[in-house]
């Protein structure tokens, strides 16, 4: 391994987004971050939006101050299955719309109905989520905007594309879409065009490590970065996310927990058996020819928008969960995937209704809804990993938990005690730290992905937590969900 370099990531989450500078080398890993801006759905008379527009220009301004740290490229990942529409000229059609948006309202089961449930497994091996890509395209079948679309491009696709005009598809984050065959990692156009979009705005396919080129004259002229790059790299934060566990085993699960819980294990090929389909599990493609084998959870997404409902803020969230720590287990429990708790709203009173509807007494003060929702999320990961373990017959000895929710430390021991495995939480940056690897990669300075993980396992603190819960008690509460190992 040659001398240390520095790259920059762009890292944009449903919430927030942020530039990061990072120097890594034979035994360095560091990172800085040099600008976080806010995130969120905007709506507007026709639904909910993303205001990616906002986003480009923080980025630009993030841009300018990595600068100082000389990288050497430049990656963007961000979330999922959201696309853009650029007409002939290259133009953006409208701000995309936001995954929770209602218009894909019952149009996901109408086309799982008339293409076929089993079928759409088969070639896309996907989680049935209302918001994939392929149900938004169905939604949005003989609209203005899909009728003038002549290239279609993921949010990381299009920052891409506006940073070096060079147009295609990541493939990490392609795999999100529903509209490719994770066997044969091509897009499937016979389903494009079944489902109302002309398999012409499909964009040719990269793999994580591919060169986008340099920047656009104007664009590094306002940035200070002439002559950087731009590196394709595993583009679904989750992607990242996962290169960036700092795992020395191979029998590790994960969980890359923040706005979402996205827990699983990873794979050498796809598992689309009837069994997975039933379990709802996903299979979404990462680095080195690996399968994401995973089921998404709502994940903090609870949390978040319980703070919002009470007024408070994330500086408010640890005497919070001192608090939580101390109310009674199991008191109230929700499934955190009931499609109640999707869209934006006031989620304390959306739990108080679902513990209505399902007989229990609903928790009575901010502590008691978090503790609510801390152990629903623990089970939901218990059933994960255990289901995923099951699916495949495979051992799992450690559990891996990654990204913002590594920093709370309640719902990390609780998700020890429930799956009964140790936990280790760290690090918070797993996303960044996949980004900016695989641009390392690609600049000739780390190895495979196992080298990868040693490299971030050395560099990276983690926080252990083993179980101690009653597994009797934890059985019974997943129970009374309805889950049973």
């Amino acid at each position: 391994m040659t001398a240390s370099r520095s790259f920059a990531a762009v890292d944009l989450g449903a919430s927030s987004g942020r530039v990061v500078a990072g120097r890594i080398g034979a035994r360095e890993l560091a990172l800085t971050e040099v600008h976080r801006f806010p995130n969120g759905g905007v709506p507007l008379p026709d639904g909910l939006h993303w205001d990616v527009v906002g986003l480009y220009r923080e980025i630009r301004h993030g841009l300018r101050r990595a600068a100082e740290h000389a990288p050497a490229s430049i990656g963007v990942d961000s979330w999922a299955v959201d696309y853009g529409l650029l007409d002939g000229d290259g133009a953006l059609l409208g701000l995309p719309h936001h995954y929770r948006d209602a218009r894909t309202d019952g149009v996901a089961a109408s086309t799982a109905e008339r293409l076929g449930a089993d079928r759409l497994y088969a070639v896309n091996g996907l989680q049935f989520l209302p918001f994939n890509t392929v149900f938004q395209l169905a939604a949005a079948r003989g609209t203005a905007a899909l009728a003038a679309a002549r290239t279609l491009l993921l949010v990381p696709d299009l920052i891409g594309y506006w940073l070096t005009g060079s147009i295609g598809a990541e493939v990490t984050n392609a795999s999100t879409t529903g509209l490719l065959d994770v066997a044969t990692r091509s897009w499937d156009t016979a389903l494009a065009a079944e489902v109302g979009a002309d398999p012409a705005i499909l964009p040719p396919l990269r793999e994580p490590g591919s060169p986008l080129g340099p920047l656009l004259p104007e664009v590094a002229e306002a940035t200070g970065l002439d002559g950087v790059p731009v590196v394709a790299v595993a583009s679904h934060d989750t992607a990242s996310a996962v290169v960036g566990v700092p795992a020395t085993v191979p029998d590790f699960a994960y969980i890359s927990c923040g706005t979402w819980s996205l827990a699983g294990l990873e794979l050498d090929a796809p598992l689309r058996t009837e069994a997975a389909r039933a379990a709802n599990f996903t299979n979404e493609l990462g680095v080195d020819g690996t399968v994401r084998f995973l089921r998404n959870v709502m994940g903090l997404w609870l949390v978040n928008e319980s703070l919002r409902t009470w007024g408070m803020t994330a500086d408010q969230l640890p005497d919070l969960l001192a608090r939580a720590a101390e109310e009674p287990a199991f008191a109230a429990l929700v499934d955190p995937d009931d499609p109640r708790f999707l869209p934006p709203g006031d989620m304390p009173a959306r739990i108080a209704e679902y513990c209505r509807a399902t007989g229990q007494r609903p928790p009575q003060g901010h502590a008691a809804v978090l503790r609510c929702v801390l152990e629903s999320l623990a089970l939901a990961h218990r059933r994960v990993i255990r289901t995923a373990a099951r699916l495949t017959g495979r051992d799992v000895s450690v559990v891996h938990v990654v990204g913002g929710g590594a920093r709370n430390e309640l719902l990390c021991q609780l998700t020890a005690d429930a799956v009964g495995l140790p936990v280790l939480a760290g690090p918070v940056e797993a996303t960044a730290i996949g980004n900016l690897l695989v641009q390392a990669r690609a600049a000739g300075l780390v190895g495979d992905l196992e080298r990868m993980r040693a490299l971030t396992a050395a560099t990276q603190q983690v926080r252990r937590h083993e179980p101690s819960g009653d597994e009797a008690a934890w059985a019974a509460a997943a129970a009374r969900l309805g889950w049973r190992d």
